[in-house]
């Protein structure tokens, strides 16, 4: 640590490897540049974190975090709030470069919490669903999510270097889509869900009435 320099606080490492995140993309966030941009020695973030990856589970967290609360609204179906959480995550994701790919990276070492999962597990709790159904589903919708978003944020930034327009210009498939990403999202998340609602438990039929 630099002479006179305070000590940083957890928090303030995991905002300013966020900065780093937008600025320069996951593969630039090492432990050295992010010491540097805290005026610290590396050694210094050890402190708090006991190796890179958990540093990065703790980025992925903070993201997931900031997901905004879709509004409870009389007469939603499970369905209906399935859809509005993983917009509010796939809002979450995108306000991050990369942040699909750190979020994905995380989830696949198990490390970091389970904010998206537990929200997707929550609204297709309000479903007539077994749970292994529930938890099945979260993962398959958490996965598209995931999935699309990084798909998205590897375009975006393909687009700003000037690489897909340098390599290919407009593909003729890209400029007959229909609708824009947020929409073909949307289609891809109801998909899952008009799968999922084939899994929705038949009551038992009454028993017949004794004579």
């Amino acid at each position: 640590m630099t002479p006179g320099a305070v000590r940083n606080s957890r928090e303030d490492v995991i905002a300013v490897a966020l900065r780093l995140l937008d600025e320069t993309g996951l593969a630039d966030v090492t432990m050295r540049r992010l010491a540097g941009a805290l005026d610290v020695q590396p050694s210094a973030l050890y402190w708090h974190f006991t190796d890179k990856q958990t540093l990065l589970a703790a980025v992925s967290d903070r993201i997931l975090d900031r997901a905004p609360v879709p509004p409870e609204r009389e007469g939603d179906t499970w369905a209906g709030r399935a859809l509005a959480a993983a917009r509010a995550l796939r809002e979450a994701l995108l306000a991050y470069r990369d942040g699909a790919e750190l979020v994905a990276s995380s989830l696949a070492l198990g490390l970091g919490g389970n904010a998206a999962r537990e929200r997707l597990r929550a609204a297709l709790g309000l479903g007539d669903f077994d749970a292994y159904i529930v938890d099945a589903g979260a993962d398959a919708i958490l996965q598209f999510l995931l999935g699309h978003v990084a798909h998205e944020q590897q375009r975006m930034q393909a687009d700003s270097l000037g690489v897909i327009a340098a390599a290919h210009a407009v593909r003729a498939e890209d400029a007959a889509q229909p609708f824009g990403q947020a929409a073909a999202f949307d289609f891809g998340v109801n998909l899952l869900l008009d799968g999922l609602a084939k899994h929705v438990r038949t009551p038992s039929p009454a028993a017949p009435l004794a004579v």
